[in-house]
């Protein structure tokens, strides 16, 4: 699993299951990288799934009504294709002038695993999404000199409201009005402020209810708690042992780790679909392609409600619209 040893879903266990089967008597309700682990290995035992690993699939074509892809060189051939490669495949690693010549080291946040490796260095961490801030954090109250660089700012809301999951409530509110979801979002936002001090991170321009916020108040702490530095703006530019930022100031690291997200991992389909301006296939009802019958997608989705959620919705509709199909023609 890529993910640091540290991870614990800030998306509540009752909404983080996949379809049939939850998680071990006493988890709990904010489930850990092991526990999150152990359960996908019961599931995949409780339900006898063939699951293959290390298996690279480097190109998938259409001929006629059959789908072939090739997998570690071999043609795997089927009347329909599920593509479940998610939204964590494919790091996205922007480029920056000067990166040869930077002595440094440069990761993506997929390849971070524990602070260990850092101690004694100086890290600057790129982005402020929940990985960039959860890396930052944990650095910091490990002793690490870590910098976190934010280019506008960032909503932070509570990981839990009264012991309710922050995911619960806006999956709740999912269906209102976005006039009526921005409110509850400043709500919100007051009530971080009354509990937790003013902001230590700038708003940016929208509200939590316009894009995913850092959930959870790690980050603010050890901010406020001197642990982590806050740099506002982007990089320029690498030199030999600098970091050259947009406002012409500059920074020694030692280590730079680019929590700058992930794109579909859609590179198989080449020309197949077409995509919107994310990145992701144009679909209908979240999961069937619009250009090629018996394409279907599984967690292309990512927003409040929570990835395993929309893993766990996608999975089951996919499941109904290939029993209906196979009914219907009777194929295999």
């Amino acid at each position: 699993m890529n993910a640091y040893d540290s991870l614990r879903l800030h998306t509540g266990r009752h909404m983080s299951t996949l379809p049939g089967h939850g998680y071990r008597e006493g988890t709990p309700l904010f489930p850990t990288r092991v526990q999150f682990v152990e359960y996908l290995r019961d599931y995949a035992e409780r339900f006898a799934l063939k699951v293959e690993c290390n298996c690279v699939v480097s190109d998938v074509k259409r001929t006629g009504d059959r789908w072939i892809a090739s997998v570690n060189g071999d043609g795997v051939e089927g009347s329909a294709i599920v593509m479940s490669t998610g939204i964590m495949s494919k790091p996205i690693t922007p480029e920056i002038p000067g990166r040869d010549t930077f002595r440094g080291e440069i990761i993506h946040s997929v390849e971070y695993r524990r602070p260990e490796s850092f101690a004694g260095h100086r890290v600057l961490v790129v982005g402020v999404g929940n990985s960039g801030g959860e890396i930052a954090s944990e650095l910091g109250n490990a002793g690490v000199e870590t910098t976190i660089l934010v280019r506008r700012g960032a909503n932070v809301v509570p990981r839990a409201i009264a012991g309710v999951p922050i995911q619960y409530l806006s999956a709740s509110l999912k269906r209102l009005p976005i006039g009526a979801r921005r409110r509850f979002a400043k709500a919100v936002r007051r009530l971080a402020e009354l509990r937790h001090g003013p902001p230590v991170i700038p708003y940016p321009p929208w509200t939590a209810a316009d894009s995913i916020p850092v959930i959870g108040f790690h980050l603010v702490e050890a901010l406020r708690g001197g642990k982590v530095s806050l740099k506002l703006g982007m990089i320029e530019r690498l030199e030999r042992d600098d970091v050259v930022f947009t406002d012409g100031s500059r920074g020694e690291f030692d280590w730079i780790v680019l929590a700058t997200g992930f794109a579909p991992a859609l590179d198989v389909l080449g020309d197949l679909v077409r995509r919107d301006e994310r990145g992701f296939a144009l679909r209908s009802g979240n999961v069937t392609s619009v250009d090629q019958p018996n394409l279907y997608f599984v967690g292309q989705r990512y927003d409040t409600t929570g990835a395993i959620a929309n893993i766990k919705a996608d999975a089951k509709e996919v499941g109904r619209r290939l029993a209906e199909w196979t009914i219907r023609t009777g194929s295999v």
